[in-house]
């Protein structure tokens, strides 16, 4: 009878290696489909959201990640100067820029 209870626990020690290798390949799977699905076309959108920010100027109609739409009066270092109404102009950090509405010309 102690050969029967051994046999299991050696079968189970003989698979475990293998096993263990596909648990690597699953992983790295998995990471490499998230990376594809998840990260890379969110670097995408960032890149091409750093790229309007650079080219916008002067006269582009513009809308906030608040919501608010203005005109650019004024592009400064880390900030646009926005008229959101006649006399009424903010200050606005670049990346809060959401998108353009409309460039100007």
């Amino acid at each position: 009878m102690s050969h029967l209870a051994l046999a299991p626990s050696l079968l189970a020690q003989q698979a475990a290696p293998g096993g263990g290798f596909g648990q690597i390949i699953f992983l790295v799977l998995m990471f490499a489909a998230m990376y594809f699905l998840m990260i890379a076309p969110q670097r995408k959108k960032q890149k091409e959201h750093a790229k309007m920010l650079e080219e916008l100027s002067t006269g582009d109609e513009v809308v906030t990640s608040g919501g608010i739409y203005g005109e650019i009066t004024n592009k400064k270092d880390d900030r646009f100067v926005i008229r959101i109404a006649e006399g009424t102009k903010i200050e606005v950090g670049k990346a809060f820029i959401h998108a353009l509405v409309k460039k100007n010309g």
